[in-house]
């Protein structure tokens, strides 16, 4: 029988970029199938944005996250940032490529990576076409889909979803009923896949 995580995620949250390759990789050892969901931090549930969080609390965020990029092997541009748009619009491709049976994964990588380590505009939708085409898909048809409807009806319902699985913030990731909510957490779900179930 298919094993399947349920991966709840943000093409605008760094720790989704941090620990986006130990996850794909543990899933790959372990042969489980990642049904991704993107959406944005579930306020409903008690997510918080960074931005609203007192400042006491974002430096903390900060010197954690920069922790670990370094335990991931990450690059992080945190500091001198230009003034970015909305990454959101991002995460239509990478549901477009998922729809389209392309290689999401891929499509995810390079978003994050641009947006995270080269603190690349991805809220334009030129810009986000030349990084997934510079990485060897089809921008121009990416760009295209993220108007359709599928596309749009998917974004939509994996909001509810996130919403009604209990989901606030990002990366969480659900197996066998169990929600893991971190990067952090990866453990725990290497733990559970191989049998040891909290």
């Amino acid at each position: 029988m298919t094993r399947t995580i349920q991966y709840f995620f943000s093409i605008g949250s760094p720790w989704s970029h941090i620990g986006f390759d130990a996850f794909t990789e543990l899933a790959a050892e372990n042969d489980v199938v990642i049904t991704p969901y993107l959406t944005t931090v579930v306020e409903e549930n008690g997510g918080i944005f960074s931005r609203n969080r007192p400042e006491i609390r974002r430096a903390y965020w900060t010197r954690d996250l920069k922790r670990w990029a370094r335990v991931r092997g990450r690059d992080l541009r945190l500091e001198h940032r230009p003034e970015l748009s909305d990454p959101t619009p991002a995460s239509l491709f990478v549901i477009a490529a998922y729809l389209d049976g392309q290689d999401w994964i891929g499509v995810t990588k390079a978003l994050q990576h641009a947006f995270w380590s080269e603190a690349r505009d991805i809220g334009k939708p030129d810009v986000r076409e030349a990084i997934v085409a510079a990485a060897g898909f089809d921008g121009a048809a990416l760009l295209r889909r993220q108007a359709d409807d599928d596309v749009q009806n998917k974004w939509s319902a994996d909001r509810a979803h996130a919403r009604d699985s209990g989901v606030f913030g990002f990366p969480t990731y659900v197996y066998d009923g169990e929600i893991y909510w971190g990067q952090d957490n990866l453990p725990f779900l290497e733990r559970h896949l191989r049998g040891d179930r909290p």
